[in-house]
């Protein structure tokens, strides 16, 4: 990924991702701002951008990495991008998708992606944004009783709200991409 490339991936988080207004948050957190990080990775540009940025990142943690995915749904699109990404450069990286419950019919699985991925694959954890790191962790649990082995986790956007400290906490690395002082500057 070249500068140019983040500087525009930058902008298009800023102009279709960011929004001051009250929400409540998955932590249950209320805040005076939100990071809709699926209006970025869901933008033709974006996604293209976002596979790049999370590969970079990826590529970061000690290999050979065989995955990367997380929660649906905001998991999904940085799974495939990333995986598209990592395949553009030769390497075979699979998207995996963690159900929020098991599949209610046929195999009754948590994870999509299993035969792409046998047990012990080294996978990375992928976020759209993170806040409290409570989303990534449950993410995390999941993949190791699927017996994967995960590596770390790469979000588009640390919201600096204690995600970093709870995940690293865990035992576990965090990448962000950007983080919010990047983004709004404050």
């Amino acid at each position: 990924m070249t500068q140019a490339e983040r500087d525009e991936l930058m902008a298009i988080v800023r102009e279709l991702s960011y929004e001051e207004r009250e929400v409540t948050l998955a932590s249950g957190r209320k805040s005076n701002f939100y990071f809709d990080g699926k209006q970025t990775t869901l933008h033709a540009k974006g996604g293209l951008l976002v596979g790049k940025a999370f590969w970079k990142e990826v590529k970061a943690f000690a290999g050979p990495i065989h995955g990367v995915g997380g929660l649906t749904l905001g998991a999904d699109p940085i799974a495939t991008a990333t995986s598209i990404a990592a395949q553009l450069e030769g390497a075979d990286v699979h998207a995996f998708i963690i159900r929020k419950e098991p599949k209610g019919h046929g195999t009754g699985q948590w994870l999509e992606g299993r035969k792409n991925l046998p047990k012990g694959s080294r996978v990375v954890i992928v976020e759209d944004v993170t806040t409290t790191g409570g989303s990534s962790m449950k993410a995390v649990e999941r993949a190791r009783e699927e017996g994967l082995e995960v590596v770390g986790i790469v979000t588009l956007v640390d919201r600096e709200e204690g995600a970093r400290d709870n995940i690293e906490g865990e035992g576990m690395a965090l990448r962000a991409v950007f983080t919010r002082t990047q983004v709004v500057g404050k």
